[in-house]
């Protein structure tokens, strides 16, 4: 019997297909991989707020304290400030307590939220329609990429303000370092000069404080990473059998980075068939899901400087081992 695969609307069929390409891509490399930016479905944005709540991951956390107590000393930094944009937002929360400790009463702003993950943006709209601001807020989705997102949120900018930018979460800790140079790159060829942008990393920190955070007693971050495969299942028709794969965190000190992998638990075969894909997996064997890469704050500002930006500020909390780098476009 053929796999069900649920129908799809001609909007999200190309989203589906480039699912399906991708899976059928990083699943032939040495090693197997899968893209991170597909934990992202309903139950995966979900999943990855609970994250945000336990006691062992900081990050949130770290980076919501900093906003609160700097909020309004990062956003005088852009004054005139007219647009943000935010690439992932997550909850939305970040972004509703930036605002909150920088209200300026009367000012017009436009926010844009950017995320391939429509419950994402769901949540993160509803979060700040709930804020309580005295400024004119209009708020703007854009369910694509982050490089096509801030494309289309700098067309629709209105002279007479700035733009600021905000890449919170350590996300750009999910790129490798060309990656990230590249990305970087890309944001500042879409800004203009004296445009700002607000980046957010989790620093080096000892093993077993990583390896809590991204292997918690709950099983939550499993559940997290084991729920790409529940994704292949349901949108690929797959027979990923969950019970068969194992979450593992690792630090790799070498690269300075925690990644994730789901392992075989024996000997199996994994027919994808949208991607017409069928592997064997043996016993021990990996597929790589996830790099999250830690820094040092020095090397933050020099990755930022290489793409064209000119530091502001930064602001590290030393507790839970996070920065806030603030930088204009040169």
């Amino acid at each position: 019997m053929r796999p069900f695969v649920a129908p799809v609307s001609p909007a999200d069929r190309s989203a589906l297909e480039q699912f399906a390409s991708d899976v059928e891509y990083y699943l032939a490399l040495t090693p197997r991989q899968l893209p991170s930016r597909y934990f992202y479905d309903a139950l995966g944005s979900a999943l990855f707020e609970a994250i945000t709540q336990l006691p062992w991951y900081g990050i949130t956390r770290a980076e919501r304290a900093l906003l609160e107590r700097r909020g309004r000393e990062i956003l005088a930094h852009a004054e005139p400030l007219a647009t943000l944009v935010e690439l992932g937002p997550g909850s939305g929360e970040k972004l509703a307590t930036l605002v909150a400790a920088g209200r300026v009463p009367g000012r017009q702003l436009t926010i844009h939220l950017i995320d391939v993950s429509s419950a994402a943006l769901d949540l993160a709209s509803r979060t700040l329609a709930a804020l309580d601001a005295p400024e004119s807020l209009e708020v703007v989705t854009h369910q694509t990429t982050y490089e096509a997102g801030l494309g289309q949120a700098v067309a629709r900018r209105r002279g007479g303000g700035r733009t600021m930018t905000l890449l919170l979460g350590s996300n750009i800790g999910n790129f490798d370092p060309p990656g990230a140079d590249a990305f970087l790159r890309s944001l500042r060829a879409a800004l203009a000069p004296g445009d700002a942008l607000l980046l957010g990393t989790d620093l080096v920190k000892p093993e077993p404080v990583l390896r809590l955070a991204y292997d918690d007693p709950l099983g939550v971050t499993a559940a997290f990473n084991r729920n790409l495969l529940v994704r292949i299942n349901r949108e690929l028709g797959a027979n990923f059998d969950l019970d068969a794969f194992h979450h593992r965190a690792v630090w790799n000190a070498e690269e300075s980075r925690v990644e994730m992998h789901l392992v075989s638990a024996a000997r199996q075969r994994v027919i994808v068939p949208a991607s017409s894909l069928d592997v064997t997996f043996e016993e021990g064997d990996t597929i790589w899901t996830e790099s999250s890469y830690k820094y040092r704050p020095d090397d933050v500002v020099a990755m930022l400087e290489r793409a064209g930006f000119r530091r502001m500020d930064q602001w590290i909390d030393e507790a839970d081992g996070f920065a806030l780098t603030l930088v204009v476009a040169a």
